[in-house]
């Protein structure tokens, strides 16, 4: 049997006692929302306040406890995913009908019920229906809603892989990234042990098919799933037992009022058969009225009979969407609104059609047009007006499957030039995050950024925040361009994309992320034979490998990047080696990591590069303190620490203490060893490193607890929790653990 939440537990007792929401609220004095709130899951009492809940209920000591417990367990994350309702909505009401009844299986009878949403033709509403529908019924759902457009129909032919989608489900549940695994199946078992104990609405957006679907399909009674489709997804109810509804057109009755709400009632009745005649030549779809309506709206002194004359004249038809007999031509709808756009706009729409994704941030279609920001944001106002663009929660500017078709064929109709517009793109992903970077990573000997190439827009982030937010923003674009950009001419960006989002992928643990990422610049260099770009993405590649625990992938990775050395330049040849040594210490191989720190040592003093030297220093002593040669390894820590002075080096300066206080703890001079932790740690806290923070943390809570103080450990050791909770890192509950038995010696 599932748990029951504090909220049922209460509503039970309430029940038992024979007491209305109102009675309760009379007897104790708690109001009768507030208790409506906890009921519902939507908040936790306070003690005081479920004190006098549990008297007013005359409850038992054994009642009482089982609430006093289920009223402090850690709140679950509630996505509420749900796009906006759509204020325009019209009509739908035997739709709405059918599925309210539908729903009631699950909320009365805990069914787990599966709908497939699906018409004719694409624009006839379903997902309005959907978010309409949910957005009604939320309510009997407490613990929240979950939303994906699974991209089923689009022009690229790529539908959203269900493992993608699974790991946008994961986040939203509160599933730290570092926890989520690489493979869809085992997204797939996680997300619906994630669920099991929930009652919540998932909304699967225009799916592809059954085989899509399935995978996403959660398994516990008391959840509603919502899936629309241009498919009949018949499978589904022939396995799942999903209940299928199909939508048709709006009734003339239906367009006309939503046509009458965009542009005003009092317009359509002055020409009546005017707009008669147009929510007709829409073929009474949904998207098309909605298209219609807005560019009426916008110009008000039209007569609604020159709308008319221009949508019947407007041709050829968009084929996937023409129905016959007069019933709606979506090209048409869309040709009216293009040829409304001004010359720069149109451009800027047709450019914008080429996105990789589903959606783009003003940036980066700045970029992909070519144009700069401010002129971007004029377009994308205007767009949006004219309903060819929308918005999604984060922002970011969304172009519908089929008006992103529509302006495809109108780059093929105009010429346009593909290549210049995606380079663009890549080069903006790739030259903000190189300057970005160096906001995350503050060690310097970062190469200076090259110019922004023309047409590319700048971004700027001062803070370690704003770095992120970037970052953010942006993960999934460069995720669908490396997915989908597939120009040969286009290898030679594809192939150093993401070593400059390296920074970005280590600071959030985003490891299953950065290994798809990096197969495919590995790949671009394999295929341009270009031994830099092969050793640096391996490395990346076999580090990525290492911390997700496999090793003997990251073995082959090291192997290649080997390989590479005969043809790489010295400096490149360090890097290779320190890499290697990184990967064999995580391997336990710790001799051999020795040997690549030294060789990798003696390459940058070959090389003066006093920064690379000072550093590969500290790699050389903790290696060193590995094997039990802890005197050396001070020793050669020390000859690091002025020279990482000299170059303002605070992280290796912070890593350089640690390796210099591991060593001293080793060899038993515990005060000594707990003075250098704390150099390290502050200066991990002045460059914003959380990370190793509390690895330091870690390492002075052992200390410690070898010198028998158990309340500074348990100490330590609840902070590198909290820090590494705050970026999702799994090691955070290790941390906890050793704060909760501190007398066990790590």
């Amino acid at each position: 049997m599932d748990r029951i939440t504090f909220g049922g537990l209460l509503r039970e007792a309430r029940l038992r006692a024979l007491l209305t929401l109102e009675s309760l609220a009379e007897a104790s004095g708690v109001s009768v929302r507030a208790i409506s709130d906890m009921e519902r899951g939507h908040s936790l009492p306070r003690p005081a306040t479920l004190s006098v809940l549990m008297d007013a209920l005359g409850l038992d000591d054994g009642e009482r406890e089982r609430l006093v417990a289920e009223s402090t367990r850690r709140t679950r994350r509630v996505p509420r995913q749900l796009p906006p309702d759509l204020p325009a909505f019209r009509g739908r009401d035997d739709a709405l009908a059918t599925v309210q009844r539908l729903t009631s299986q699950v909320a009365e009878g805990g069914r787990h019920v599966v709908i497939s949403a699906i018409g004719g033709m694409a624009g006839v509403g379903k997902t309005a229906l959907a978010v309409r529908w949910a957005h009604q019924v939320a309510h009997l759902f407490p613990d929240g809603q979950l939303y994906v457009n699974l991209r089923g129909f689009e022009e690229s032919g790529q539908p959203l892989d269900p493992g993608e989608a699974l790991g946008g489900f994961l986040d939203a549940l509160g599933v730290p990234s570092g926890r989520v695994p690489s493979g869809a199946e085992e997204r797939g078992a996680l997300f619906r042990e994630q669920v099991a104990s929930r009652r919540m609405i998932v909304v699967l957006d225009n799916a592809r098919d059954a085989q899509q679907v399935r995978p996403l399909l959660p398994a516990s009674a008391g959840c509603l799933t919502i899936i629309t489709s241009r498919s009949q997804l018949s499978g589904l109810a022939v396995t799942e037992g999903a209940g299928l509804l199909s939508l048709d057109v709006w009734t003339p009755e239906e367009a006309l009022d939503a046509l009458a709400t965009r542009i005003g009632a009092e317009r359509c009745r002055m020409e009546p058969e005017a707009a008669a005649e147009l929510v007709e030549l829409c073929g009474f779809l949904p998207l098309a009225v909605a298209i219609v309506g807005a560019q009426l709206s916008v110009a008000p002194q039209l007569p609604l009979s020159v709308g008319v004359r221009e949508l019947r004249e407007s041709r050829p038809r968009l084929d996937a969407l023409s129905a016959g007999d007069r019933r709606g031509d979506v090209r048409a709808v869309f040709s009216w609104s293009y040829r409304a756009l001004t010359a720069e706009t149109a451009r800027f729409f047709r450019h914008l059609s080429l996105g990789p994704g589903p959606s783009l941030s003003a940036e980066a279609a700045a970029s992909l047009a070519g144009t700069a920001l401010a002129a971007a944001r004029r377009y994308l106002r205007e767009l949006t007006s004219a309903n060819l663009v929308s918005r999604d929660a984060e922002g970011r500017y969304v172009l519908h499957d089929l008006v992103r078709a529509y302006g495809m064929e109108l780059v093929k109709e105009e010429k346009d030039d593909r290549l210049p517009a995606e380079t663009r793109l890549l080069e903006y992903l790739r030259h903000n995050a190189s300057a970005i970077t160096r906001v995350l990573d503050r060690r310097p000997g970062f190469e200076v950024p090259a110019p922004l190439p023309e047409g590319v827009t700048g971004v700027v982030a001062d803070t370690r925040e704003e770095a992120l937010r970037w970052f953010r923003q942006e993960e999934a674009t460069v995720a669908a361009a490396l997915r989908s950009m597939n120009d040969p001419r286009l290898l030679p960006h594809v192939m150093v994309l993401t070593l400059d989002w390296v920074s970005y992928y280590s600071v959030m643990g985003r490891w299953a992320d950065e290994i798809s990422a990096k197969r495919i610049g590995l790949r671009a260099a394999l295929v341009l034979d270009d031994p830099t770009a092969i050793a640096r993405n391996s490395a990346s590649l076999a580090r990525a490998l290492a911390e997700t625990g496999r090793l003997d992938q990251a073995e082959e990775q090291v192997a290649l990047m080997l390989g590479q050395m005969h043809r790489l330049p010295p400096a490149e040849q360090a890097v290779a080696e320190r890499s290697a040594g990184w990967v064999r210490g995580r391997q336990g191989r710790h001799s051999e990591a020795l040997d690549h720190a030294r060789r990798a040592l003696a390459l940058f003093r070959t090389l003066g590069d006093r920064g690379s030297e000072a550093r590969e220093l500290n790699a050389v002593g903790w290696y060193l303190t590995l094997i039990g040669d802890h005197r050396q390894a001070i020793a050669m820590c020390e000859e690091a620490l002025p020279m990482l002075r000299e170059s303002g080096n605070r992280r290796s300066e912070a890593a350089t203490w640690d390796s210099i206080g591991f060593a001293r703890q080793r060899l038993g001079d515990l005060d000594a060893a707990i003075a250098d932790y704390e150099r390290s740690l502050r200066l991990y806290e002045e460059v914003l490193d959380t990370y190793n923070q509390a690895d330091v943390l870690d390492h002075i809570a052992s200390a410690h607890l070898a010198r028998g103080d158990d309340a500074q450990a348990r100490e330590s050791w609840t902070r590198a929790a909290r820090l590494l909770s705050a970026i999702g890192n799994p090691r955070a509950d290790e941390m906890q653990a050793r704060a909760e038995a501190p007398r066990e010696v790590h």
